[in-house]
């Protein structure tokens, strides 16, 4: 009788102990929030997250189908949970006058946080109007970033679409173990300075299967970045993916162990691109890896400019203290848009070096394009055109 009771007692306290264990879940809808577009759901949001950051078992927001309006929401941490999942089955709107939130830096700001998830969902900036502003040359707010992360862990974005955000749609700043994949970006291509993912002082950062089209860079990775890789790309219309720039600060941190695989650009300004700022610095960008990358009708497929100098403010006269090596192309192929398909613009100071090209194809109207060296050193392997010129 009494091992009976043990074992009742034993049961009881593992199924007690479940039950605390088992999955918290927040609807937004639940706590306030309208799906007609129209009404403010922000505090909404913010009490599903206050909720869900406070407990220590494994949480889920859920989102609705339906439009939901926002203003600028901070989901701030550290939390006592390491596993938010926000679901999202419908639509968030910011507010159509950009002038409401339109110097607030971020639209969505995750900061402090370790362990989200987002699945799914649309995220829509409604930033024409800022667009038409800033390209009627008006004084206008600088726009706002629809997702921004600081200072985050062990984040996973699944399947998220971002349309028409003000500034850039998605920005990683500070973060470690980020995994991407699935996503849609997608922007005018007369868009100002909607960069498409960002990335800056972070590290172990995955980016997969995801289609950007929008009116700036598709990637951007900026100084502090190492161990980024980057597969299954689809881009354009857009600037390119573009490290850099590099250089505009003369103590920087530098951009390390980057690959960039298996991607297609297509009408894109650049291709696979290094920019930095032609004035001193200590920066670097080294051990990069470009492979498996189709070029379709690509401004500038191959490009190395450290000469980068907006307005010729601050740097004429200078030359780039940011240091180039070790860089592989690898299985480049496809069509330019202009007569030199590969262009290093190296620095007189730091030439790059141990630049590699191998098994590059690429034309100009059908005909073998040219390429431009100033500055570079390096081999190549294989079939090269154009003509190496390293």
């Amino acid at each position: 009788m009494a091992s009976k009771m043990y074992y009742l007692l034993v049961l009881l306290s593992v199924l007690f102990t479940s039950s605390l264990a088992a999955p918290m879940r927040y609807n937004v809808v639940s706590l306030g929030a309208k799906p007609d577009g129209k009404s403010d759901s922000t505090e909404a949001f913010l009490s599903a997250w206050a909720k869900a950051c406070g407990t220590t078992p494994a949480a889920t927001i859920y989102v609705p189908p339906g439009r939901f309006l926002l203003r600028n929401a901070a989901f701030q941490g550290p939390c006592k949970n390491t596993r938010i999942t926000l679901r999202i089955d419908g639509t968030l709107v910011a507010p159509s006058d950009y002038k409401v939130i339109g110097n607030e830096g971020n639209w969505l700001f995750f900061q402090n946080v370790n362990g989200v998830t987002i699945n799914g969902g649309i995220l829509d900036g409604q930033g024409t109007g800022l667009w038409a502003c800033k390209n009627s040359g008006k004084n206008c707010p600088d726009g706002i970033t629809s997702i921004g992360f600081s200072k985050s862990n062990n984040t996973a974005i699944n399947g998220l679409t971002s349309l028409n955000s003000q500034l850039y749609h998605i920005v990683f700043n500070g973060c470690n173990n980020v995994k991407m994949q699935g996503v849609k970006i997608l922007a005018s291509e007369k868009s100002p300075n909607t960069d498409g993912i960002h990335v800056q002082l972070s590290s172990s950062i995955t980016i997969l299967n995801t289609r950007i089209s929008t009116g700036d860079d598709c990637i951007s990775i900026g100084p502090g970045t190492n161990n980024l890789w980057i597969e299954n790309v689809a881009c354009g219309p857009g600037h390119g993916i573009s490290i850099g720039s590099l250089g505009k600060d003369p103590n920087e941190a530098g951009v390390q162990n980057v690959t960039v695989k298996t991607v297609t650009f297509t009408g894109t300004q650049n291709g696979l691109r290094i920019k930095s700022w032609g004035r001193p610095s200590n920066g670097f960008a080294r051990n990069i890896v470009f492979q498996h990358a189709v070029m379709n009708n690509v401004q500038n497929p191959i490009i190395i400019d450290q000469n980068y100098c907006p307005d010729n403010k601050d740097c004429p006269g200078q030359v780039s203290g940011v240091k180039i090596n070790d860089v592989t192309y690898q299985d480049i192929h496809g069509t330019s848009a202009t007569d030199v398909a590969v262009k290093f613009d190296c620095s007189s100071k730091f030439p790059c070096s141990k630049i590699r090209l191998e098994d590059v194809k690429l034309t100009f109207n059908n005909q073998p394009a040219q390429a431009s060296c100033n500055n570079a050193n390096g081999s190549a392997f294989g079939l090269v055109q154009p003509n190496s010129c390293l």
